[in-house]
């Protein structure tokens, strides 16, 4: 079982996290469940509700749609945390490639603890304007830039 202390160290290594202030993420520590996967377990299924966002603490998840792997996510990783900010269905499915131990926040209680402390809100708000920015140059440039991207004819 994890401390309060050792979550906020794993957090704060989170993009959506990076502006938090340590003493805030601590309130976010409080809700971050922990949970365990084994090999081939899904954490979540594409089309499935947004319900949570996972924080791989150890182990390794794959990312992946209609058969196409979109990415391995690691250890200090994000699984499942964008699609918290929209209704929308999940994308795609995260199965665990290995055994793995999570962090779990849940949809309802990250939104309450957004609404209780206003500056974790304005830092995940900035975290999400960075992530919006480097996305939109990243389109912007001229596919023969783009490094690893395939032709999807």
């Amino acid at each position: 079982m994890y401390s309060v202390i050792e979550k906020v160290i794993f957090l704060q290594d989170i993009d959506v996290f990076k502006d938090v202030k340590v003493e805030d993420l601590a309130h976010l520590a409080v809700i971050a469940e922990e949970v365990s996967f084994l090999s081939g377990t899904a954490l979540y299924e594409m089309n499935d509700s947004p319900d949570a966002l996972y924080i791989v603490v150890a182990g390794k998840v794959r990312l992946h749609r209609n058969g196409q792997e979109i990415a391995v996510v690691g250890t200090r990783e994000a699984v499942g945390a964008w699609s918290l900010f929209d209704d929308e269905p999940r994308v795609a499915t995260a199965t665990a490639l290995e055994d793995t131990e999570a962090l779990r926040i849940a949809r309802d209680d990250f939104y309450d603890i957004l609404s209780d402390h206003v500056r974790i809100a304005e830092a995940v708000l900035k975290s999400m304007a960075r992530r919006l920015k480097s996305l939109t140059n990243l389109i912007q440039q001229p596919a023969s830039a783009l490094p690893n991207m395939k032709s999807e004819t």
